[in-house]
């Protein structure tokens, strides 16, 4: 009995650990545990700050659209997804469907502007609209959708976080993802 329980753990496990394992063909294997988005450069590390990577793997294979998520022990979490670009970027319309299922499930917009983050020689400035999913005393834990374009490259990341406590986290990751993008996407 306990080896067919087993096996049959090991049917629903291993697909799900082979997916978040192999990457496939997008990426190839780093230094230091980073994965390598082969087509753009881009390099996912094993860590970010105190966020580790849990997976990389296809976002939307008919957009060709890849990503990365990290996530850190007391429940902020962390995604690029990279698509390369054949037009103009849109942030809003590239991320309608996200923010559809945000306001689908509750989650209340409070705020649609441009950051500016500092960048490789000069500033980069990035399509960001947050939203509040819910409150518990004096946290606000918000899901941070950001955007833009570089060069043939959407560089995309989503961050649900709770404010103000891991404000500083939300802020170091998408500086380094930003920063990375700048720096790497193109260079291979």
């Amino acid at each position: 009995m306990r080896v067919a329980l087993g096996a049959l753990a090991f049917l629903f496990v291993a697909p799900m650990v082979h997916a978040q394992s192999a990457p496939g063909d997008a990426f190839a294997d780093g230094k230091d545990g980073a994965k390598v988005h082969k087509a753009s450069g881009f390099v996912c590390p094993a860590k970010i700050g105190l966020f580790e990577r849990d997976a990389v793997g296809d976002a939307d294979p008919e957009s060709q659209t890849d990503f990365c998520a990290y996530s850190v022990l007391n429940g902020v979490y962390g995604t690029i997804k990279l698509t390369p670009l054949t037009g103009t970027y849109d942030p809003k319309a590239s991320m309608a469907a996200d923010f559809t299922e945000q306001e689908g499930t509750g989650g209340k917009q409070i705020s649609e502007k441009p950051e500016v983050l500092p960048g490789d020689g000069e500033p980069l400035s990035v399509y960001a609209r947050t939203y509040e999913t819910s409150k518990l005393e004096e946290l606000h834990y918000r899901v941070l959708f950001t955007g833009a374009a570089l060069k043939n490259w959407a560089v995309e990341a989503t961050i649900e976080y709770a404010d103000p406590r891991d404000t500083p986290l939300e802020q170091d990751f998408l500086r380094a993802i930003y920063a990375a993008a700048q720096s790497q996407i193109g260079t291979k």
